[in-house]
């Protein structure tokens, strides 16, 4: 159980029947035998990129943007492969949240632990809700690179629209909202400072594309559906990651235990590797090309 204590313009978090000590600015959590250390939280309101950002969001608000003339998961501005021709692939994996998304697949990111396998932990605000304990674990972990999957897992528009039977967000303040709640949570909680989206449902209009970017954040999908939000049988996921070329982006999920992405990842990763691939993060990918 865990309970979040504000005093000041700290957030104390209390980890039931475990030990916590506090040292400069950091505190340590032991787990298990396991030692996280997490950076202290500083509050917004006392953070100078706070200001930054909040000027950034009321002019992007004043902004008139055109109508949206796109909609769907290959919209203009969408990145969907890294810019190289390296035989690297970035795992990215959503943790959805919600009634049905909230759970966590331990197994799979102990087996990306054990391989030293990097990936990127694309995680939506309510799963972080769900899921604290294991939330700060996994940004603690350096192969791992945490980034922004929303705060309520909607597809991103000004106009709305729906996508897989989500609604989509409907005005340039609801995008904002979307994004950027949990870019304040996330960087509450653990001083990182997201630097890639992808919406709920991977959908979006071009106008909302255009406003993440405004916001200091890039927009991406995939070219690999590796697992079908969570429906693919094992094999399934291991032939679609087969299909991988160099700079792939492959989307899976991480939040989905019962389902056949941990067996399809265990089967395709030893054959990617006997084929020459290595796993990158994005941040890793994207910086082969400079």
């Amino acid at each position: 159980m865990v309970n979040i204590i504000v005093a000041g313009s700290f957030a104390f978090f209390l980890f039931q029947k475990e030990r916590i000590t506090l040292a400069d600015d950091h505190h340590h959590i032991m787990r298990s035998k396991l030692l996280i250390n997490v950076p202290l939280s500083i509050s917004f309101l006392e953070n100078n990129s706070f200001y930054l950002l909040e000027e950034k969001i009321m002019q992007i608000n004043a902004q008139q943007y055109p109508e949206p003339k796109q909609w769907g998961e290959n919209v203009s501005g969408v990145i969907h492969r890294l810019p190289t021709q390296e035989k690297v692939i970035a795992l990215t994996f959503d943790a959805c949240g919600g009634e049905w998304g909230s759970d966590y697949d331990k197994e799979l990111i102990n087996f990306l632990v054990d391989e030293g396998i990097p990936a990127t932990l694309f995680i939506n605000s309510r799963w972080i809700n769900n899921n604290l304990e294991e939330f700060l674990y996994l940004a603690n972990l350096k192969q791992f690179q945490i980034e922004n999957h929303g705060t309520n897992h909607r597809p991103l528009s000004i106009k709305g629209g729906t996508a897989w039977g989500i609604n989509a967000t409907s005005s340039v303040h609801e995008v904002i909202d979307e994004v950027i709640n949990n870019y304040k949570k996330i960087y509450e909680l653990t001083g990182l400072k997201v630097r890639y989206f992808r919406s709920g449902t991977a959908f979006y209009d071009e106008i909302a594309v255009q406003i993440v970017e405004d916001l200091g954040m890039k927009v991406v999908n995939y070219d690999i559906l590796g697992d079908a939000g969570a429906t693919y049988s094992a094999n399934q996921v291991k032939e679609a990651l087969l299909s991988s070329k160099p700079g792939s982006i492959a989307l899976l999920h991480m939040n989905q235990p019962l389902k056949g992405t941990t067996e399809g990842v265990k089967l395709a990763i030893p054959l990617l590797k006997e084929q020459g691939f290595t796993f990158v993060t994005l941040d890793e990918g994207f910086k082969l090309s400079e």
